[in-house]
């Protein structure tokens, strides 16, 4: 089930209900036909902003997510940034 979505007009229109059903889960509120804006529960913004930036040393990394560095493939597209590491 995906996460309901509303026109900017019925937003205006009916933000009591909306602002309840985001309460739930994410709502997206669309302007002429396209994704603008979602609308997120204050304790769910607060939980997505307390993992911006997060930085971990390479110790406190899980055995799953070294293994999932390890096994990551590399886009053809990256080759596009090889000048930028510098050769020895």
């Amino acid at each position: 089930m995906s996460d309901p979505t509303i026109s900017s007009t019925e937003f205006q229109k009916a933000f009591g209900r909306v602002r309840e059903a985001a309460l739930r889960s994410p709502v997206t509120i669309t302007h002429h036909g396209r994704d603008s804006l979602v609308l997120v529960a204050a304790d769910e913004y607060r939980r997505l902003k307390s993992r911006d930036r997060q930085a971990l040393r390479v110790s406190e990394l899980s055995d799953a997510e070294m293994t999932a560095i390890i096994e990551a493939e590399i886009p053809a597209e990256a080759s596009a940034f090889d000048h930028e590491i510098p050769r020895r």
